[in-house]
C-alpha cells in the first residue's frame, strides 16, 4: 500500500499544472492533500472522482476553511473509510486543518499544521493546534489502534532538516518552541518515517522558496511527514520524498506499507 501526501497550495493551481494527470499515473492506494483553497462545490469532476490508471475512481473527503481560498485539507482513497471526521475542535476545524478517516488498520490523518507567521504571532495557536495532535495521537495508541499522520506540519525538526539552520534560527518553521514540539512529540513514542530509515542524511527537502532559485540550488526545508506509531513500524517498508515532482512550492512525501 502507497500512501502520499502533498501540499498542493491550491488545488485549482496545480490542477491546471497536470495533477489529475500526475494522480491518474501515480495511482497511490491513498493521498493526503493539504492547502487546497477550495471548497468541493468549487471544482470540477476531474478533481472530484479523479481515476487511477486501471480506471478505479477515488473517493475524495474535505476539510474546508470558513475563509474563502484558505487552507483546507483533503484525502483520496481507493478504499471507502469505515469513517471520516475533522478534528473535532472548532477553532481548528473552522481553518479546515486536519481530516480524520478511519480504516481497518489504521487511522489516516491529513493535517495542515498551522504557520507561526513572521514573530510568531501566531505561534500560540500553532502549538495550540500541535498539542491537540499529540492529544489525538496518544489517544490512539491508548486505545490500541495505529496512525499515520501524514502532512505539512511546517517545522523544520533539526539542523539536518533546513539548508541553512543558523541563519533561520527565530524564523516561522524553526523556532525553539516548534522544535521542542517536534521532540515531546517523538519523545511521546511515535516516529518520524523519514528520519527511521534515513537518519542523520542531510539534503532532503520538500519545500523550496519561490525566490533565487531555490528549489534548483536545494537550499530547502523538510516541513512534511508521515509519522505512526512505534507498535505499526513494522508494517512501513519505506518513507522517501519525492523531488521530482513539481507543481507547487512542496514535494510530496511517500510511505509504503
Amino acid at each position: 500500500m502507497r500512501i502520499l501526501s502533498w501540499n498542493v497550495n491550491g488545488i485549482r493551481a496545480v490542477q491546471k499544472r497536470g495533477f489529475a494527470s500526475w494522480l491518474r499515473e501515480e495511482s497511490p492506494d491513498m493521498l493526503c492533500i493539504q492547502e487546497t483553497k477550495a471548497r468541493p462545490e468549487q471544482l470540477d469532476e476531474e478533481l472530484i472522482k479523479p481515476v487511477d490508471k486501471k480506471g478505479k475512481t477515488y473517493l475524495s473527503y474535505w476539510a474546508n476553511a470558513a475563509k474563502a481560498g484558505y487552507s483546507g485539507v483533503a484525502i483520496y482513497s481507493k478504499e471507502q473509510p469505515l469513517s471520516i471526521k475533522p478534528l473535532g475542535i472548532p477553532e481548528f476545524d473552522d481553518e479546515g486543518r486536519a481530516l480524520q478517516a478511519e480504516f481497518k488498520d489504521f487511522t489516516l490523518i491529513s493535517a495542515y499544521f498551522p504557520n507561526s507567521q513572521d514573530k510568531g504571532v501566531r505561534l500560540p495557536y500553532k502549538l495550540d493546534f500541535c498539542g491537540a495532535i499529540l492529544k489525538l495521537c496518544n489517544g490512539f495508541v491508548k486505545k490500541g489502534r495505529h496512525f499515520v499522520l501524514c502532512g505539512d506540519y511546517n517545522i523544520a525538526h533539526t539542523p539536518i532538516d533546513i539548508a541553512r539552520p543558523k541563519e533561520n534560527e527565530g524564523n516561522a518553521g524553526y523556532l525553539p518552541e516548534e522544535r521542542a514540539w517536534m521532540d515531546s512529540f517523538t519523545a511521546a513514542g511515535h516516529v518520524d518515517t523519514f528520519r527511521h530509515f534515513h537518519p542523520g542524511e542531510a539534503g532532503h527537502y520538500s519545500w523550496w522558496s519561490y525566490r533565487a532559485g531555490a528549489r534548483e540550488r536545494n537550499v530547502g526545508w523538510r516541513l512534511d511527514y508521515h509519522c505512526t506509531d512505534k507498535a505499526f513500524l513494522p508494517m512501513v517498508k519505506r518513507s522517501i520524498i519525492r523531488p521530482d515532482v513539481e507543481g507547487s512550492d512542496h514535494c510530496p512525501v511517500e510511505l509504503e506499507l
